[in-house]
């Protein structure tokens, strides 16, 4: 194989696409470049069409591989990779959703896209990179694919766009966006923001589109200098006469019998209209001209027609709701009595229950990753078993689609809460969907939300979500934004756009679309529908709780949390421990201190195990003033005085003429050891000892008690 290149100046770095080197058998392979980052990105196409399936067959898996950072992986039995982390599977996702609308819809080959990290210098997350990569392997390949399709990340400090930020500069930042598209138009938007407004989100989708003309041009570049031999795909196409046939059996008042119907309700009756029109196919079916399949997918078919063109031209939807109408919202808050915080969100007949847990700093999840070691102290998650649509089936632990909903709804929540200065917690939570119509997961944000005010948490502001949708006629360019769409419309319809946010802005996006790509303008126009459904949403939830409650959930630990000096972190800890360990130990608490900001934190069960914890702490690295007051213990006696612990870990001396307004002779006639009495800090000499004064101390407590 002969190597062949194209490469152009990127964001500061150089951009390479290269093939030819790498995985030859492969249907197309392609290694991008990017400064130090090095991605592989294999295609495999397979040549016969997969029987059974009436969508494409498409896989993608996105590899981390610890050696292309020079780390070897942390756990110390296990140190070969294993099943993929979480952030490999987001990865996948975000491949996977620009690439499958560029194949054909009647397309059922078996398509394997794997995208396997080979070097990286730790700075920035491939995964935009490996998008354009996919999109120019499978190119290479062959396969029947639309147009080139690539992307960018797009960052933002100061008001300034950044492309291709590095992770240090998306946390000075206040977002994160990743887009991709083809030369026209966007494809796929992927967005977690800090209350970015809308009108600085569209300036961001476009300045990412700029750049992503220039990718796409690149590989159109690398296409020229390779002949490529077309794969043959037999495409699975009803036949007109059948479509025909059906559309002629589902007359308008047919159709009209499925609308403004529950998810059941609109199964049944779906389930009904098709028994009727295979009734007429019994002859067909049983000499095997077609089969019962096919009529099921032209009934569903004739009902799509059926029902985009009702949108577009009278506006009227499935549900009996107008374009931008949401469905009724119904919350309540504080269901679970022993839950730190709970909050339950209906929408129409999608409910999510979400519920959230403190803990402390200890809780905190490590995540060791290709590129990072990183702890943390939020997290989402989601799940989505299979009664909560009805069905009966087998469930096999989380998958990548209760992955991806539960980070995106962290995403979401993420830029409202609090300091962690001012709240040491570990928050976590988890988003059960207990009937799902339609865009559970936007309403496991709005659920979580409810949970964490429920919690008292005290968040910047609530967030709400809400899923936009679209009818599009390709051919007139005519079309139809809906709001909150339900099921049905996600499946007969062009897009599903996420959209999350405060008052303030734009926290969290997710675009996914059918169609091949969408103009700012179209964007605009979904994000100012959105603002005004979630508004709505925003009434609905307030009428439950409009705000954090005042106090912690009684059942959620308590946390103290203070900063020390740096060289007071050793007095604390004490040698080999000793110290922070008898403090845990006698106070019944957990202690943590903050190696960078030295944050001291205490997770106590009750508040007076946590006072006496942070109380002992802070007498350890008091500084003592000249002229405080200090009820001591004696911890040594001399013929010249006695010597007084004040604070934990401090004694000074009370000189025998400082003992008594008398004369003394022999100190131990006065005080022995385990007495205690005031004493007054007089001076702290060179030396950095105590001198302390019982008389002058008695006398101003007697003052202060007459």
């Amino acid at each position: 194989m002969e190597l062949k290149f194209a490469s152009s100046e990127f964001a500061g770095r150089d951009f390479v696409l290269e093939t030819g080197k790498l995985a030859q058998f492969a249907s197309g392979s392609v290694c991008a470049k990017f400064g130090d980052i090095q991605i592989l990105v294999t295609v495999g196409v397979a040549p016969e069409v997969k029987e059974g399936g009436d969508f494409l067959p498409l896989s993608v898996d996105f590899q981390e591989k610890f050696y292309a950072s020079g780390k070897i992986k942390g756990s110390r039995f296990i140190k070969r990779e294993g099943r993929p982390s979480d952030d490999c599977i987001l990865t996948a996702r975000v491949i996977d959703r620009p690439i499958r609308p560029m194949f054909p819809k009647g397309m059922r080959n078996e398509v394997q896209v794997v995208a396997t990290v080979l070097s990286t210098d730790k700075s920035m997350n491939a995964g935009p990179l490996a998008i354009t990569a996919a999109s120019m392997a499978i190119l290479l390949s062959g396969a029947p694919f639309e147009q080139a399709v690539s992307a960018v990340r797009i960052g933002r400090q100061n008001g300034e766009f950044i492309l291709m930020p590095t992770y240090e500069q998306i946390e000075k930042g206040d977002m994160e966006l990743v887009v991709a598209g083809t030369k026209d138009a966007i494809t796929m938007v992927e967005a977690q923001a800090k209350e970015v407004p809308d009108e600085e989100m569209l300036k961001a989708l476009d300045f990412a589109h700029g750049h992503i003309k220039k990718l796409c041009e690149l590989q159109e570049e690398l296409l020229k200098k390779c002949d490529i031999k077309a794969i043959k795909i037999e495409e699975a196409v009803l036949s007109e006469d059948l479509c025909q046939k059906v559309e002629s059996l589902m007359n308008n008042e047919m159709m009209d019998a499925l609308y403004s119907k529950g998810k059941k309700e609109f199964k049944d009756a779906l389930y009904n209209l098709t028994e009727k029109v295979l009734e007429n196919f019994a002859d067909e079916i049983e000499c095997e001209s077609c089969t019962e399949a096919n009529v099921e997918e032209a009934v569903y078919k004739m009902l799509k027609k059926y029902m985009r063109e009702n949108v577009l031209s009278k506006g009227k939807r499935l549900s009996g709701r107008e374009v931008a109408e949401v469905r009724k919202i119904n919350c309540e808050v504080g269901l679970l009595p022993r839950v730190h915080g709970s909050g339950l969100f209906n929408r129409g007949e999608t409910q999510v229950l979400s519920c959230v847990t403190l803990g402390g700093p200890s809780s905190a999840q490590v995540e060791d990753t290709m590129d990072t070691d990183t702890e943390s102290s939020f997290w989402h998650y989601y799940t989505f078993l299979p009664f909560a649509v009805g069905e009966v089936r087998s469930y096999r632990g989380v998958g990548r689609r209760e992955i991806g909903h539960g980070k995106l709804a962290e995403k979401a929540l993420r830029a409202v809460l609090p300091e962690k200065e001012q709240f040491p917690y570990t928050i976590a939570i988890v988003s059960e969907t207990l009937a799902c119509n339609g865009s559970s997961s936007m309403g496991s944000v709005c659920g979580s939300t409810l949970a964490l005010m429920d919690a008292g948490v005290p968040i910047k502001r609530p967030v709400t979500a809400i899923a936009m949708g679209l009818i599009m006629d390709q051919e007139t360019g005519e079309y139809k934004i809906l709001s909150d769409i339900e099921a049905q419309e996600d499946f007969l319809g062009d897009m599903d756009f996420k959209v999350a946010g405060t008052e303030k802005g734009i926290t969290a996006l997710q675009m996914d679309i059918k169609v091949k790509g969408l103009k700012l303008t179209l964007l605009e126009e979904a994000l100012k529908q959105a603002k005004i459904g979630r508004n709505y949403i925003w009434d609905g939830m307030s009428k439950a709780l409009s705000a954090p409650r005042p106090v912690l959930n009684k059942n959620a630990p308590l946390i103290d949390s203070f900063k020390i000096d740096e060289n007071d972190v050793k007095i604390v800890i004490g040698r080999g421990g000793e110290t922070i360990q008898k403090i845990t130990k006698e106070c019944g608490v957990e202690i943590n201190i903050d190696d960078e900001t030295h944050l001291v934190t205490i997770t106590a069960p009750d508040r007076e195990s946590g006072n006496k914890a942070s109380q002992w702490i802070k007498r350890l690295v008091y500084k003592p003033q000249v002229g405080d007051i200090f009820e001591g213990k004696v911890v040594r006696v001399e013929n010249f005085g006695a010597f007084v612990e004040f604070v934990p870990g401090k004694d000074g001396l009370v000189h025998v003429s400082e003992l008594s307004d008398s004369f003394v002779k022999d100190p131990g006639t006065i005080v022995k050891i385990g007495d205690i009495l005031p004493v007054k800090l007089m001076k702290i000499d060179d030396q950095g000892r105590y001198n302390l004064s019982h008389i002058k101390a008695k006398k101003e407590v007697k003052g202060i008690e007459n």
